[in-house]
């Protein structure tokens, strides 16, 4: 998400010429480049002249400090306008209420939304140990009853049936209902949606907001869609009480330009992002963040909360121990790092997040994109346990039988042997405080713990 906007904005602002001052002459080119920047990524125009204008206000006359360049003065305006256009800090889901605190999803057919409900409820059961049913209020479509049942099945929460012969209202208070006698924390209710927004999906959804009263209102609306996304999130918020938006399929996104919008258009703030298709792939918006990625910063604590998760900790902690006392790390460690990299978004979702690896990315993605880290993974998978933790024994017609049982040819099984001997090389000189003096040649830039140790 934002790729285009954040290789756009990071050319130009590196371009503000050494002047003491920040002055309207020498930062009008400037913000005109800011400008068609927003503007290709599909920002609403209202809020490109807004966002214009604020920087510039707060730009001109400004002193530059003896330590800091205009260009850095200048990105630290733009930065904190860009906060202060999606909406300055995280919004979390407010559920202070008598239990069960009941959630209502609402928003156009394809968008996203019954996903959506599946993801939510593993966050607030994984993350905030809640107790969670779900339920669904759509009587138009029977599969979207039995995905949700599907879901439900997968991130381990309840689920309360229901039938296209009832009512959408008799459907929900059953649910509330039944999760009150099963002391449940919270509902979430997923709603019909309609290829367009029409009159009686408004009313329909109107009468069963003022019936169930839902703590929250969350318009889930598809990010590909640009500008059109904080149109219809209008709309939806003129018809009901809207108290937030889930954002989805931002990681197909490569404008964003729904992010910077959304809350201008409908002063509701963006309180999760739909980054993938697995259920774990809802992340908490949090502007500071996005604001940091789209201008190249990266976005150390979305990472650093990402490993934390994601990341098998005693798996990492007996390969460190292994490696810190014998030097030893064998293919099968190899393919369980690929796959926990894997799990955390893949090679190019972890580099995205780094500060300083914009410009790094797009040469690296040629060699490390993420179809590699899985033929790798195919090709460790298709090795007998002996070759696995014996590599020097894979010889000519070892490894043409590797690669044709990965499917890839004998030089992919060549290219990968190679790494891992480098990377062998590597875990050798950590052996016996060797990671220590490394660290200490990198004058310590490595936060502590990143590799599994204390």
């Amino acid at each position: 998400m934002f790729e285009n906007l954040s290789e756009r904005l990071t050319q130009t602002l590196r371009s503000i010429g050494g002047k003491g001052r920040l002055t309207e002459d020498n930062i009008k080119s400037t913000l005109r480049e800011v400008r068609m920047a927003l503007l290709e990524a599909d920002v609403a125009l209202p809020v490109v002249k807004e966002f214009i204008g604020k920087v510039k206000e707060r730009a001109v006359g400004t002193e530059v400090n003896k330590s800091l360049t205009p260009g850095q003065v200048f990105v630290k305006i733009v930065q904190s306008e860009l906060e202060a256009a999606m909406g300055e800090a995280n919004v979390p889901l407010d559920l202070s209420t008598q239990p069960p605190a009941v959630i209502l999803m609402a928003g156009l057919q394809g968008a996203g939304k019954t996903t959506s409900v599946g993801k939510l409820a593993k966050y607030l059961k994984e993350r905030q140990k809640k107790k969670v049913m779900v339920v669904s209020a759509d009587i138009y479509r029977p599969a979207a009853i039995k995905q949700l049942e599907t879901l439900a099945e997968q991130v381990d929460v309840s689920f309360f049936p229901s039938t296209t012969a009832q009512s959408p209202v008799e459907i929900a208070q059953g649910a509330i209902a039944e999760a009150k006698k099963q002391f449940v924390d919270v509902v979430l209710v997923d709603t019909a949606g309609r290829l367009t927004i029409d009159e009686d999906m408004m009313q329909e959804i109107q009468h069963l907001h003022t019936e169930i009263k839902p703590v929250e209102t969350l318009f889930v609306v598809d990010s590909m869609t640009g500008q059109d996304a904080a149109n219809t999130a209008k709309a939806f918020n003129e018809a009901l009480p809207l108290t937030g938006v889930i954002l989805t399929k931002t990681d197909g996104d490569a404008r964003g330009g729904a992010a910077l919008s959304i809350r201008h258009i409908t002063g509701k703030p963006i309180k999760f992002l739909g980054v993938g298709e697995k259920t774990d792939a809802l992340e908490p918006f949090h502007p500071d963040r996005v604001a940091s990625r789209i201008l190249g910063m990266g976005d150390i604590l979305s990472l650093v909360e990402e490993v934390e998760q994601k990341v098998d900790r005693e798996k990492a902690e007996k390969v460190a121990r292994k490696v810190m006392k014998k030097g030893q790390f064998s293919l099968e460690d190899f393919r369980d790092q690929l796959a926990q990299m894997r799990e955390m978004g893949g090679m190019m979702g972890l580099m995205s997040k780094m500060p300083g690896m914009g410009k790094m990315t797009d040469q690296i993605k040629g060699q490390m994109d993420d179809k590699m880290t899985l033929r790798m993974e195919a090709i460790i998978n298709s090795m007998t346990p002996k070759e696995r933790q014996h590599p020097d024994v894979i010889k000519g017609s070892r490894k043409r039988r590797i690669a044709a049982g990965s499917g890839t040819q004998v030089q992919d099984v060549n290219k990968l042997l190679k790494q891992f001997q480098q990377m062998q090389k590597m875990m050798k000189k950590m052996k016996g405080g060797g990671m220590q003096k490394m660290m200490r040649g990198m004058g310590g830039k490595l936060p502590p713990g990143m590799f599994g140790g204390r």
